[in-house]
């Protein structure tokens, strides 16, 4: 601290000292001009002498961010000629920039990273990959003030050689045009002079070379990742896409719609998990776990309780109708018809453009394309768990099948995990009559949600007969007397180690996803894969005619985000070569379906914290909605983080049962950038849940009122009144 005190110090002592001593009228172009004969003379007394300090004057106001460099420039040029005049400001110039740099590096970096670490980490991340390039960049293109790139690019995570090297390359056609137009001072008037539009064209006209640079760069890089295959002349298709999820499907769809010739290609259902073992069968059981748990508690609506009598197969066999209800259409007929070539087997790389299909009937068939898509999703992640394999366990894929011909549902489930798929199912079996305990090795249930929302969450399971153990950790299965147990352990360093026995009937493994990555020649060819695919902002593999979507990409598997990227791998896929569209992140919405609903767009108030943002939270309660009451449904709230005094909408979560529906107003709002004060003007229904939306923007504005203006409107409507 005290170095970096010192050092500002010292800034502040050489900049106050520059204006002091009146350098800066000297570093005009009327001061560089009268000067001229006394500089040539000394020039011509102490050669040596003049070109050291020149150099060293150079580098101190280069350093200090000053202004002058322009002029320097120029008298670099009137002083020792174009070539003399071009190494001297040259070398000074990227001499002094790497120091401003250096600077900025020391005495901000660290701050900005604290407040800002994960927008820092994105930052760095990209100048990882093409720092260099952006900066030629900008160093070629003299509308972008070079003081400001110098202490900009401290902040990043640029290496300091990188930033010299590039800077000396980048800054020398500017240096040289200033340099030359040096040389003719004399003629000179003004800057105006200099800057002339066939200059400004012309330095305009330097701003395109980074583009040739980066189209080499590119043609380089794929000549050496593709340099061990051999291009077809010929493709049999324009896109192959691998599997036919919602990543898959809707690549398939688009390439279709485009009339581009495309084959999908998928050895399962049509559909993937979503359809066929995630999201259409669980929302189907939660349904027929809500209803139970209603007639349960009817006197909530004035009506007899009444305990729910049912086959528990019945329930199964109305998953698998709704199923096949929906099947239809993302059906291979369907997209058939939509133009969309469907084959039915496993798909395997041979070359980045070649592709192997083992058909289920038997037969084996090659197709060729110029892009590929894989979207082959992802798998129930099975923990290493002693014992696990020998006492069987199911997944949130498998219950569907193996529970289908259960009369009743399984007497006693663990579910092991506490996120929002085992919290979905703990609280629908719980409700259809298992005795159901749910295990979580980490202090809360759904841990990525705000502690009040875990808390919310935790409660209403309970309440619907979960018995839950956070802080458990799940050490083996273990099979005693014909019956199943799981062995726990209580996490802490406060409390009693003693080892818990849980019997079971039934293990549900819910502890996350992952990625489906092998089969499928990815290995092969290299393709790099750290638990996903690893793509860049463009969804690109290692190879850019390969592209990746959906779960097997991440960075959040859900069937939507799938959709969402989908447009974009079919999109640069087809049309890469004219424009590429980066993947749009920033608005991404999530619902958890345990009842009431836990929905969640942007940050949270955790994650606000984390960032270091200065924010505020508006709250409102749905005891207060009209809606709510009449469904005796009251309970929950919707949470807005808000920068502080500013209605722009910076996140939102809601705790309702209908908080998934809710969402989509504030999504909109948050993806066109508008704030509470447009939904607060909008007309909603009554009597509506979508109301609570505005009672929210409501409770901002309340909050937000300008006391001042309104004691002012209060004596005037006291006057009003005589």
């Amino acid at each position: 601290m005290i170095k970096r005190i010192l050092l500002i110090l010292l800034i502040l002592i050489l900049a106050a000292s520059f204006f002091y001593f009146d350098l800066n009228q000297l570093l005009t172009l009327d001061g560089l001009k009268g000067s001229m004969a006394q500089f040539n003379d000394y020039k011509t007394q102490s050669p040596l002498l003049i070109i050291g300090g020149f150099f060293l004057l150079y580098v101190v106001v280069t350093s200090l961010s000053l202004p002058g460099a322009a002029i320097l420039t120029l008298a670099a040029g009137a002083l020792f000629g174009l070539w003399q005049g071009l190494l001297v400001a040259s070398f000074a110039s990227s001499i002094g920039a790497t120091l401003a740099f250096l600077t900025s590096r020391y005495l901000l970096r660290d701050t900005i990273k604290q407040r800002f670490p994960e927008r820092l980490a994105a930052i760095d991340a990209g100048v990882e990959k093409e720092g260099g390039f952006y900066l030629f960049t900008l160093r070629l293109v003299p509308i972008f003030p070079f003081f400001l790139i110098n202490l900009l690019m401290g902040v990043t995570a640029i290496k300091a050689r990188t930033f010299y090297w590039v800077s000396q390359i980048g800054m020398l056609a500017g240096t040289f045009v200033f340099v030359n137009a040096g040389t003719q001072l004399a003629k000179i008037d003004s800057l105006s002079g200099i800057l002339s539009f066939n200059l400004i064209v012309s330095f305009a006209l330097l701003g395109f070379f980074p583009l040739i640079a980066k189209g080499i760069l590119n043609m380089l890089k794929k000549r050496r990742v593709y340099k061990h295959y051999t291009k077809p002349k010929k493709f049999d298709r324009n896109m192959i896409v691998i599997g036919a999820g919602a990543g898959g499907l809707v690549t398939s769809y688009i390439a279709a719609t485009v009339r581009a010739k495309v084959t999908l290609i998928e050895a399962g259902e049509m559909g993937g998990d979503c359809l066929n073992y995630g999201c259409v069968p669980s929302k189907a059981l939660i349904k027929s776990a809500k209803v139970a748990e209603q007639m349960r508690h009817a006197e909530r609506y004035g009506l007899e309780n009444t305990p729910p009598e049912f086959s528990f197969k019945n329930v199964m066999t109305r998953i698998h109708k709704i199923i096949a209800d929906i099947a239809p259409n993302d059906s291979v007929e369907r997209y058939t018809d939509l133009g969309v070539e469907v084959l039915k087997g496993y798909a395997k790389f041979i070359d980045p453009w070649t592709v192997e299909i083992a058909l289920n009937d038997g037969g084996t068939q090659t197709l060729t394309a110029r892009s590929i898509v894989i979207a082959t999703g992802a798998r129930p992640f099975i923990p290493d768990l002693p014992g696990l394999e020998e006492t069987g366990y199911v997944t949130s894929d498998t219950i569907w099948n193996k529970f289908t011909e259960l009369e009743a549902a399984p007497k006693q489930l663990v579910v092991l995990g506490g996120g929002p798929i085992g919290s979905e199912l703990a609280q629908a079996f719980a409700r259809l009559g298992s005795n159901v305990t749910q295990i979580e090795r980490g202090a809360r249930l759904m841990k990525k949600e705000d502690v009040e929302v875990s808390e919310f969450a935790q409660k209403v399971l309970v309440e619907s007969g979960v018995n839950i153990l956070t802080s458990h950790q799940a050490m083996r299965c273990e099979t005693r007397n014909g019956k199943k147990f799981i062995i726990v352990e209580p996490q802490g360093d406060s409390i009693d180690k003693q080892e818990i026995a849980i019997e079971y009937d039934e293990l549900l493994c819910a502890v996350g996803r992952s990625a489906r990555l092998e089969g499928y020649g990815l290995e092969d060819l290299g393709i790099e894969t750290k638990r996903t695919i690893t793509t860049d902002d463009y969804l690109e593999t290692l190879y850019p005619n390969i592209y990746a979507a959906g779960d097997v990409v991440g960075p959040y598997q859900f069937t939507h985000v799938a959709s969402h990227q989908a447009w974009y791998a079919a999109v640069n896929g087809l049309f890469g070569h004219l424009k590429k569209f980066k993947v749009d992140y920033r608005v991404i919405p999530w619902t958890t379906f345990i009842d009431p609903e836990v929905a969640r767009v942007g940050l949270n108030e955790q994650k606000a914290i984390e960032k270091g943002i200065d924010f505020e939270i508006t709250r409102y309660d749905f005891k207060d909605l009209d809606r709510a009451v009449t469904e005796s449904a009251n309970h929950g709230f919707i949470k807005v983080i808000t920068p502080k005094g500013k209605d722009k909408i910076l996140g939102v979560t809601i705790v309702a049962e209908h908080a998934g529906d809710l969402m989509p107003e504030f999504i909109l709002a948050m993806k066109h950038g508008l704030g509470l004060n447009k939904i607060l003007g909008t007309i909603h229904m009554y009597p509506t849940w979508a109301e609570a939306n505005k009672y929210a923007a409501g409770e901002w504005k309340r909050n937000h009122a300008a006391e001042t203006v309104l004691n002012w409107l209060e004596k005037y409507h006291t006057w009003r009144r005589g």
